[in-house]
């Protein structure tokens, strides 16, 4: 009798930036671009790793590049496979088709519902979503090529800017964090022409970056599970070269030549647990209502007497990242394999 499986779904760096680069886009952008998909390239290297694991559960693991999941899903069984996709987008990258796919062909999804994939790639959309169910998420304009077609709300701190649909960590500018609206123009300029992306702005909060993570390991598991970290890199956001630096084929090179520089993570709950619980309250909103389920992260800031923001939730957060390994093994004391096979096998089984 065949085993159960699961099948993770997954896009390339390389075959994103092939396509990017059929798009024209400029050698270095597409680079840039495609390391958003730095954890399928990170993962990669652990494939051995999580066969055995799943192996010991009874499980055959099956991992699977997007361009090969239609036929791959064509000739497997749907009542004994279940798909994990583990890279989202829908505009530079083609992840989010993974689960839609799955759904269409019957087969059962570890992770949110699927509809979430599109959302929370569109920050100017998360983010009206996430004020009209009353969370603490920032009001947020959008700008196209130097023209508002959201007009952001005033601030006395200034904005943030970021790019709308690549990502908190992609395109981002030492100077993104802006005094004056011209400023924020002048980046959207910026960004349009490199990436062809609009630009979230946001009034700019302050406080230190949080990270909370999470993965059913247990089918029972609750926000309880949650891992809420300050997230400390020695600087107030991350900017692309920083991202570049911490993970796939350039935090290879970081680390083979002495510079890889992991930032540290600090127990939330150690020095302001009322901000700590209130995270989890936001969560349990956020699963309750919105379809947040099986794997997950928030983006938060918090400021220093426990007010938060939230900045942004994915629905495929980083697995071989250092916080997300942190994770695993803090919450959970697994490896990233074992919880990743003790997750699906809790998923087959439910």
């Amino acid at each position: 009798m065949a085993r159960p499986a699961l099948l993770l779904a997954y896009e390339t760096e390389a075959a994103c930036r092939a396509q990017l680069l059929r798009d024209g886009f400029e050698d270095r952008h597409a680079f840039e671009v495609s390391s958003y998909l730095a954890q399928s390239t990170d993962l990669a290297a652990e494939f051995d790793d999580l066969d055995a694991a799943f192996a010991r559960l009874g499980i055959s693991f099956q991992p699977v590049e997007l361009d090969r999941l239609d036929a791959t899903l064509a000739e497997s069984d749907t009542s004994k496979t279940l798909v994990w996709t583990l890279t989202d987008g829908i505009a530079y990258f083609r992840g989010s088709v993974a689960p839609a796919l799955a759904r269409l062909r019957g087969f059962r999804t570890f992770g949110s519902d699927d509809s979430l994939f599109a959302l929370c790639q569109d920050k100017f959309r998360t983010g009206a979503v996430l004020h009209a169910m009353g969370l603490p998420c920032p009001r947020a304009g959008l700008a196209r090529d130097g023209v508002w077609l959201v007009e952001p709300p005033a601030s006395a701190l200034g904005w943030f800017v970021k790019p709308n649909r690549l990502g908190a960590k992609i395109g981002i500018y030492s100077d993104s964090h802006v005094q004056q609206l011209e400023d924020a123009l002048e980046i959207s300029r910026r960004v349009h022409a490199a990436y062809r992306d609009d630009v979230v702005v946001q009034p700019y909060v302050g406080g230190r970056n949080v990270r909370a993570s999470f993965l059913a390991v247990a089918r029972t598991a609750t926000v309880e599970k949650l891992g809420i970290s300050f997230v400390d890199s020695g600087g107030d956001f991350q900017t692309m070269r920083d991202s570049l630096a911490l993970y796939g084929e350039t935090g290879e090179a970081a680390k083979a030549s002495g510079t890889y520089a992991q930032p540290e993570l600090l127990d939330v709950a150690l020095s302001l647990p009322h901000a700590d619980q209130a995270i989890r309250a936001v969560a349990a909103r956020l699963m309750q209502t919105l379809g947040l389920r099986d794997v997950f992260s928030l983006d938060l800031r918090v400021e220093p007497d426990g007010a938060l923001h939230l900045i942004e939730f994915e629905v495929c957060p980083g697995l071989p990242c250092f916080d997300f390994r942190d994770y695993c093994n803090r919450v959970w004391n697994l490896s990233l394999s074992e919880a990743m096979a003790q997750a699906a096998l809790a998923r087959l089984t439910h």
